[in-house]
């Protein structure tokens, strides 16, 4: 029975590392090119980039809405459902994205798509994960979906700088990956991400992850919007250049991530949080302040590692999510918990781009990137307070 079990569970997890991969090649594909892809098509100012977040994140911030009116369904379902919305909103993009009304509705799907299956991915690897071994779980799944990611970077690269395809070409493929993982996520059968949720859910235990979902919000933008911004509007690096660091980065985290697991694993949360702020503050202030530097045509360099260093520290989400874990007062809380946050953070990331937006143009852009450095400085005095119960 018990190797019944371990079977069952083995073929689960093989069927979320495959709707992990494809949902990683689509990522891959949409984030290395669809700021260069405003930059061309609609010649977008930074204040302009930095509204556009307002439509992009609501999506975001209605997570926990949109998860709780849809309860009724398993979690694999409603990733599965969340998949497609992915695959709509690129196709969408790719046949209509030219003009601006249209750029923006396919936009929101493809954003409403993203940020409802980003926490259930989360539970449902949860709901697979042998006790004391949850964040090792979420580790490898976080490598295979950078590894896939890769891949999705490397066609973009290969599609601009040998292939010659346009954005709507590449777009498509994005969309494909996502009919792939949504086809993947409705074949899965996990028991315990299989019971109605509940549709809405707030605890007052749960009020520090509340707050560093908050921080995270704020922090994130950092890299999603004003990084990328100054290496296009500064810097002048076309799409081919962002699929190379993403490429480069992405390696990395394919190696790190499960150690970085395992490291939560044994050692906790707080100091792999802490971390991430401090690495935070030195990357914002290297966005802000390269080309004041004296570097000269080396400049770049350092912002291509302040890229690099962005994306990879992303993998400390799993921190969060393994925190929630530990404290949660019962298993069902975790799905509309971590559906909560990501409403919670995208209340921030609705406002700090227009704001962000409004800072650039009014004293340059590297008073985005102090103001950046200050919300990490708080994160880290933040995640300095987080206390776990000690396992049984």
């Amino acid at each position: 029975m018990a190797e019944t079990a371990r079977a069952a569970r083995r073929r689960q997890v093989l069927l979320l590392v495959g709707a992990t991969a494809l949902l990683g090649v689509s990522s891959g594909i949409f984030e290395t090119t669809f700021n260069n892809f405003l930059s061309d098509t609609f010649h977008l100012s930074a204040a302009a980039r930095g509204r556009l977040e307002f439509p992009r994140e609501l999506p975001g911030f209605l997570t926990a809405l949109l998860s709780g009116a849809l309860f009724f369904l398993m979690e694999t379902r409603i990733a599965a459902l969340a998949s497609l919305g992915i695959a709509a909103g690129m196709m969408g993009l790719s046949l209509w994205g030219g003009h601006y009304p249209s750029m923006l509705l396919f936009m929101v799907i493809w954003s409403a798509g993203t940020h409802l299956v980003m926490p259930l991915q989360n539970s449902i690897t949860l709901a697979l994960a042998e006790e004391g071994k949850q964040a090792s779980l979420l580790g490898r799944l976080g490598s295979a979906s950078t590894a896939a990611t890769v891949i999705g970077c490397g066609f973009v690269w290969a599609s601009i700088d040998s292939l010659h395809l346009d954005y709507a070409a590449i777009f498509a493929v994005g969309a494909v990956a996502a009919t792939g993982a949504a086809l993947f996520m409705a074949t899965m059968r996990v028991h315990s991400a299989g019971v109605r949720r509940k549709p809405f859910l707030v605890r007052p235990q749960y009020g520090l992850f509340y707050l560093l979902s908050v921080l995270f919000g704020a922090r994130k933008q950092v890299f999603v919007t004003f990084g990328p911004w100054v290496l296009i509007k500064v810097f002048e690096q076309p799409a081919s250049t962002f699929a190379q660091l993403w490429i480069a980065s992405s390696i990395i985290g394919i190696f790190l991530r499960p150690v970085l697991g395992a490291w939560i694993d044994r050692y906790g949360e707080r100091p792999v949080l802490v971390m991430d702020a401090l690495l935070t503050i030195l990357v914002c202030l290297g966005y802000g302040f390269a080309e004041h530097l004296g570097l000269g045509r080396h400049a770049v360099h350092l912002v291509y590692l302040c890229y690099m260093m962005d994306q990879i520290l992303f993998a400390t989400g799993m921190a969060r999510t393994t925190y929630l874990d530990k404290i949660a007062v019962k298993r069902d809380d975790i799905a509309p918990t971590l559906s909560l946050s990501v409403s919670i953070d995208h209340l921030v990331s609705m406002t700090v781009p227009a704001l962000g937006g409004l800072l650039w143009a009014a004293y340059g852009y590297p008073s985005v990137f102090l103001a950046a450095a200050m919300v990490a400085v708080v994160n880290g005095a933040v995640a300095t307070r987080i206390r776990t119960p000690a396992r049984v």
